[in-house]
């Protein structure tokens, strides 16, 4: 498709105008960082995993009634969504302790959580997206008493669905985050799963080996991050029978 105006420039991903009011299309990149942007590099053929993963999580969702900005994927790298308002909040699910609650805990990684957990973030990436109770987004009119009810009760369903289908092939969902944003219809407001659902956000350890596959892999040097992705999209189908990834050596950022 003819390229647009670009309307925001991220680290995994640029946003464009979409070919219609209310749409935008979102386009994944090869980069990814670490360490809030300490770490970088670029791996070849991740934002076309990543586009195909996210697609394939959110169909999911709206097949089983979970709305999200999702309307369609355009190509390899794009894909069509809703404009929504963003609530400016990482929404955090944890199913086992791992990385930042494993240490200000103390807890060993991998430890089974009593039940999910949800915490949320204020997304800020000056201020390393610090951790924030119920009380300050409240307070600080971020989302409202009701909002915060509706994204905790999507926020669990989502994770009743990510863990569901990673379990059927066999990888252990150890915790995810995602975004909330804000569909309007004249005064109506409806609060939609948005952003991307794929390794980038996600914890993903093999049930047999514990294998990580997700970025962790990136960020503890712990092999070839194309590789974990391009499990992933296998074991669930995603990845078109005719295509075969050829792992090339991560070029770092300077």
């Amino acid at each position: 498709m003819a390229r647009r105006k670009k309307i925001y420039e991220g680290k995994a991903k640029d946003l464009f105008e979409g070919p219609e009011p209310g749409t935008i299309v979102q386009y994944f990149k090869d980069n990814a960082s670490a360490g809030n942007g300490e770490k970088k590099a670029v791996i070849e053929g991740k934002g076309v995993l990543n586009n195909r993963l996210s697609e394939f999580f959110m169909l999911g969702l709206q097949q089983i009634g979970i709305p999200t900005h999702f309307i369609k994927r355009l190509n390899m790298r794009e894909q069509l969504v809703r404009q929504v308002e963003i609530i400016p909040l990482e929404v955090i699910v944890r199913n086992y302790a791992a990385g930042t609650m494993a240490k200000r805990l103390g807890m060993e990684e991998g430890t089974a959580l009593p039940r999910p957990i949800v915490e949320f973030s204020y997304k800020n990436d000056d201020l390393g997206d610090p951790l924030v109770p119920e009380e300050y987004i409240i307070a600080f009119g971020w989302a409202s008493q009701q909002d915060m009810d509706d994204i905790v009760s999507l926020a669990l369903r989502v994770n009743d669905f990510l863990a569901g289908t990673m379990y059927g092939v066999g990888i252990k969902l150890v915790d995810f985050k995602i975004e909330i944003g804000r569909l309007w219809d004249n005064d109506f407001q409806r609060l939609v799963v948005a952003d991307e659902i794929s390794p980038d956000s996600c914890r993903l350890w093999d049930i047999e080996t514990g294998q990580k596959l997700d970025k962790d892999v990136f960020r503890r040097d712990l092999g070839s991050l194309s590789d974990a992705y391009t499990e992933v999209a296998k074991r669930l189908g995603v990845l078109p029978s005719n295509v075969t990834h050829t792992p090339h050596k991560p070029t770092l950022i300077n």
